[in-house]
């Protein structure tokens, strides 16, 4: 095969792979963000042209958009009828629910675990309904602090419950891959609220089962 010919071939695949890759970016939100990334791909003196990078500004708008896909979602979505009469009165409580997120400070991944209690008033919700909660909070840019907040204020506000408790443990890719990069350094968050935070049994109980292995 000449050379003449080898150009040509490998000149049509990369319109096709062009032509494919913009069949594939309906959505408006998509194309824009896709821009920008080819933007950012130039200023760090890559070529987007390039074989390897021709679909990288659209994979990265699609994932973008699902890992910030929590700010599609509401409470009332993520929880429906979900809520039941129930007259337990002593802890609820789901642990080691994994979380990601993104740091809004640099737009890195921190990730970790979250323990979540509650003591029922009355009403109990589903309990798959409480890692979803996290997830809708976590999968928007966030500081572990307010994520933290976020999650109990979510639960008092459904559940009226008689306390409630969040822990959140996480590792922070801003931490360990820039900056100070450390990389056995972890966060730990909590928010109290009701009984976890007035009665030390409750509390003392709480963070013992949050903190155990």
């Amino acid at each position: 095969m000449s050379k003449r010919t080898t150009v040509t071939l490998q000149d049509a695949y990369l319109a096709a792979q062009r032509a494919a890759a913009s069949a594939a970016q309906a959505d408006p939100a998509v194309t824009a963000y896709a821009e920008l990334v080819r933007g950012q791909l130039t200023l760090m003196g890559e070529d987007p042209d390039r074989e390897g990078l021709l679909r990288t500004p659209e994979r990265v708008a699609k994932s973008m958009a699902f890992l910030t896909r929590g700010y599609t979602m509401s409470l009332a979505d993520v929880v429906g009828d979900a809520q039941f009469e129930e007259e337990h009165e002593n802890m609820v409580m789901v642990r080691d629910i994994e979380l990601y997120s993104m740091c809004e400070h640099h737009m890195l991944p921190f990730f970790g675990k979250a323990h979540i209690a509650y003591i029922p008033n009355g009403r109990i919700v589903g309990l798959s309904k409480l890692p979803r909660i996290v997830e809708m909070f976590a999968r928007r840019l966030q500081v572990q602090e307010r994520l933290t907040e976020q999650v109990a204020e979510a639960i008092d506000e459904i559940l009226a419950p008689r306390g409630v408790g969040v822990v959140i443990e996480a590792f922070h890719m801003c931490m360990m891959m820039r900056g100070v990069e450390k990389q056995n350094s972890r966060t730990i968050t909590s928010a109290l609220r009701g009984q976890f935070r007035d009665c030390p049994m409750t509390r003392g109980e709480f963070l013992g089962l949050a903190h155990r292995g």
